[in-house]
């Protein structure tokens, strides 16, 4: 039965190998508990104590693992083994609400600065480097979505950028006339490779082998490029510079709707998140400079 359901992901849903991955562990470890074709509330319930109690899972992780379950009862009551779905009466843990962290413009453009002439001067691995975090920087892509891009992804004509999102979902996020000169630069050096892949289908981004990068590349690429800004002392991934990103656009006055649609977000829910960052901003801009806020509201002389 669990097999099944993965492959109706992998292949309806089209849910990513990780995603799939994580699904299979989650219903792995159920399934060595209790049995699958009998899930009660009773059942979901005491899963959530003994991941909360025994494992000390977080409550994000927690809820995860509730999402997966849920998801599979869905499955379970479409192939008539379940006539409801017990993991919808189980409250889920509260979890802390986090802020996205972000990175501050100032330091974006110091390594952009420093790296300047590395796509025309520099080694392939620092120009794949710089691309690597030039696209993440300057279109909010996810890392998965940055892997999946090809070289016919990428229309300079009329300069945008083809996506393929969460559930398969296209669309297009608009370049800057810098980042397209920057992709035709990088394309000239992967040309410039024995074993590049030029056709269309190819991936547009290309270990110095000539194959499609993975998640671990990604990410090494990204903690190497920000070790080198001093003013970056905190988590470095690609995720906080699609976050970054956000919050500038939000703070650069556009509306949610638009960063909705650039960062393929499903719900305006998703987005909306960005604005606690620019009110924290705006806070301390008003505590510094506002008169009364520097009197702690009293009126002074």
């Amino acid at each position: 039965m669990i097999e099944r359901y993965l492959t109706y992901l992998a292949t309806v849903r089209r849910y990513s190998e990780r995603t799939v991955s994580i699904y299979r562990d989650v219903l792995t470890e159920f399934s060595s508990m209790y049995d699958l074709k009998e899930i009660d509330v009773q059942s979901v319930r005491s899963y959530e104590v003994y991941l909360l109690d025994e494992k000390g899972e977080s409550a994000k992780t927690v809820s995860l693992h509730l999402s997966v379950l849920s998801g599979f009862c869905k499955f379970l009551m479409k192939e008539g083994v379940l006539t409801s779905n017990p993991v919808r009466l189980v409250s889920r843990p509260k979890q802390e609400k986090r802020l996205p962290v972000f990175y501050r413009e100032e330091a974006m453009q110091e390594y952009f600065e420093r790296t300047k002439g590395v796509l025309e001067y520099g080694k392939y691995e620092a120009q794949l480097e710089r691309m690597i975090l030039g696209l993440l920087y300057g279109t909010g892509l996810r890392r998965s979505e940055l892997i999946a891009l090809n070289r016919d992804s990428v229309d300079t004509a009329r300069r945008v950028l083809r996506v393929r999102g969460k559930g398969d979902k296209m669309r297009e996020i608009p370049l800057t006339p810098s980042l397209c000169e920057e992709i035709s630069l990088y394309l000239q050096s992967v040309d410039s490779l024995k074993c590049a892949d030029q056709a269309p289908e190819a991936p547009l981004l290309q270990t110095p082998r000539g194959a499609r990068l993975y998640p671990v590349y990604v990410d090494r690429a990204v903690k190497a490029a920000l070790g080198q800004v001093g003013s970056i002392s905190g988590r470095k991934s690609p995720h906080v510079l699609r976050h970054t990103l956000a919050t500038e656009l939000l703070d650069g006055g556009a509306d949610l709707n638009s960063i909705k649609e650039l960062l393929g977000h499903s719900s305006l829910a998703a987005t909306q998140v960005y604005t606690h960052n620019s009110i924290e901003r705006l806070q301390k801009v008003y505590k510094s400079a506002h008169p009364r806020a520097k009197n702690d509201g009293n009126h002074g002389d």
